[in-house]
């Protein structure tokens, strides 16, 4: 699962609404589609600085390059742990988007957001076991 989980060109192909990564060192410029919210189109795209901790843990901070302004972040981390006959993966992710939008389209920007995020993670971990040849416990 490890190596699935530090390949910028594998995640992809398993993560909804993930266009592409770009890799550079501990650098990691992640590319979402475009994404409507309330009639307004974004194509979120920010830097992670990603810290790769002895194939047990993975963590994320939004870290863009000096003098670029990002609207999109994420910070958080994947941790790993052995259990009997297989591998725990625990995913921990606050996003942030700026968008264009009244404060008053708040609740309903943030009940879409934590609808399509939850629908991301369904996705991703049905893709994740599906690469593995495994099941969910």
């Amino acid at each position: 699962m490890w190596d699935i989980l530090v390949d910028p060109d594998r995640l992809p192909k398993l993560t909804p609404l993930l266009s592409r990564i770009e890799a550079d060192g501990e650098h990691w410029r992640w590319h979402l589609v475009r994404l409507k919210v309330l009639g307004v189109g974004i194509s979120p795209v920010f830097t992670e600085r990603m810290t790769f901790s002895e194939k047990q843990r993975i963590s994320f901070t939004h870290d863009p390059p000096a003098g670029v302004t990002e609207w999109a972040g994420a910070e958080g981390h994947y941790e790993l742990s052995d259990v009997d006959d297989g591998t725990h993966l625990a995913i921990s992710l606050d996003l942030a988007v700026d968008l264009p939008l009244s404060k008053l389209a708040t609740p309903v920007v943030t009940r879409t957001m934590q609808t399509t995020i939850q629908m991301m993670g369904d996705r991703f971990s049905a893709n994740l076991l599906r690469e593995l040849k495994a099941q969910q416990r």
